[in-house]
């Protein structure tokens, strides 16, 4: 079994925590940034993965960005101070 891998999905708008239920055990919200909400955590395959954007797309949810986050594999945001 390979190492998870941590991503993080931008949505657009602030989502509750009653529309992100299912995703709370695995994912940390940020609501800092106006009008987007982000969440960060691990997808241990492509079938966890599809199964989050599923979730997402079965609740209306504009997801704006998927991306992996470089580094080891936590729960922390990256910041990118060189932009």
């Amino acid at each position: 079994m390979s190492q998870p891998t941590t991503y993080e999905i931008v949505i657009r708008g602030r989502a509750s925590a009653r529309l992100l239920r299912p995703l709370l055990d695995d994912f940390t919200i940020d609501h800092a940034s106006h009008g987007v909400t982000r969440l960060v955590g691990d997808i241990v395959d492509a079938s966890h993965l599809h199964g989050v954007l599923a979730h997402l797309t079965s609740v209306n949810a504009e997801v704006i960005s998927i991306a992996p986050l470089d580094g080891p594999s936590n729960s922390e945001f990256r910041t990118d101070s060189s932009m």
